[in-house]
């Protein structure tokens, strides 16, 4: 019998129930927060299901990867699922404060966390309640786009607001902000000075194609992202992937490959993570689940690249 987090739903890549022992004794522990606020477009909706899916659609995947040295993640480290953090329908800064104090539970514990979306406005709270904890943090943000909108209709907290909230917050260095793969028209002309302002990095899709290393530029974002501070968390949004690699995310085009991606993030994991997010993850666009299937592929080069990290300490 599964060992289901709820319902008719598995664990993560199968991973232990931690809600079910009410501990948190793995090396990995994945939660989802299943999240979105009213900032919709037309019909656009649906992500608070990408936790679900994107466990649902894990099931069929192992920890192992032929194309890394057949590296076998389980063989490495140990991962379990908390389950989701609960939400108020219509309060979204009821909903956030309970993301926050979820999740500094669980940075307290010191493990390698991985958070499913849900809107982007959740990395708000979870990277505030890192720095509840006493950490000083850098962010390197994979996205099409800023999300630093200072309110969305007078709303503050957003799934366009999370940066500017991030800007304000004490304990993450704006210089250690590197918006990462930023492109097309979907942006607000005001977003770029505003990061500007902040002192934010940005890095356009374009800066990411003219380089001749992918794999040294991926060094050089961390790089930036880490300098002064005590941890390097990553927040990926779909949409930095092309529609063409993303049929279950916001409609944007011109973004990275899936090869792209995937090179870039095991970089960043063997450098030294604290933890990642992966938001914006749209089922019920997605006929064929491609953009969920996709998440445990990207979580696993992450992970796989916290090994060879973990390997050089």
């Amino acid at each position: 019998m599964r060992n289901n987090i709820y319902g008719n739903t598995p664990c993560f890549l199968n991973s232990r129930n931690l809600a079910q022992s009410n501990t948190l004794d793995t090396d990995v522990i994945v939660y989802g927060v299943p999240f979105e606020g009213e900032s919709t477009w037309g019909d656009y909706t649906g992500v608070e299901l990408g936790p679900k899916q994107i466990r649902v659609s894990s099931a069929r995947y192992s920890q192992y990867l032929p194309e890394l040295n057949h590296i076998d993640i389980s063989e490495h480290l140990t991962m379990g699922d908390v389950g989701d953090v609960p939400f108020v329908a219509h309060d979204n800064q009821e909903s956030y404060n309970n993301i926050t104090e979820f999740t500094k539970k669980l940075w307290e514990s010191e493990k390698f966390l991985v958070g499913f979306g849900g809107e982007h406005g959740v990395t708000y709270p979870i990277l505030k309640s890192l720095t509840e904890t006493g950490k000083k943090v850098g962010i390197i943000h994979l996205d099409a786009h800023y999300d630093n909108m200072p309110d969305y209709e007078g709303e503050a907290y957003a799934r366009n607001t999370p940066f500017m909230r991030l800007y304000e917050t004490e304990g993450v260095r704006n210089e250690s902000i590197i918006h990462t793969g930023i492109h097309g028209p979907r942006n607000h002309p005001n977003t770029g000075r505003y990061a500007q302002e902040a002192g934010a990095v940005t890095i356009t899709i374009n800066d990411i194609r003219e380089a001749k290393s992918l794999k040294q530029f991926a060094r050089d974002i961390y790089a930036q992202a880490s300098k002064d501070v005590d941890v390097v968390y990553l927040t990926i949004c779909s949409d930095v992937l092309d529609f063409a690699f993303n049929p279950g995310g916001p409609v944007d085009g011109n973004g990275l490959t899936s090869y792209e991606l995937l090179t870039m993030i095991y970089e960043f994991g063997a450098l030294g993570l604290c933890g990642m997010d992966y938001v914006e993850v749209y089922p019920m666009k997605d006929t064929n689940q491609n953009s969920a299937h996709f998440v445990s592929t990207a979580v696993l080069y992450v992970l796989a690249g916290h090994v060879t990290y973990l390997n050089k300490l």
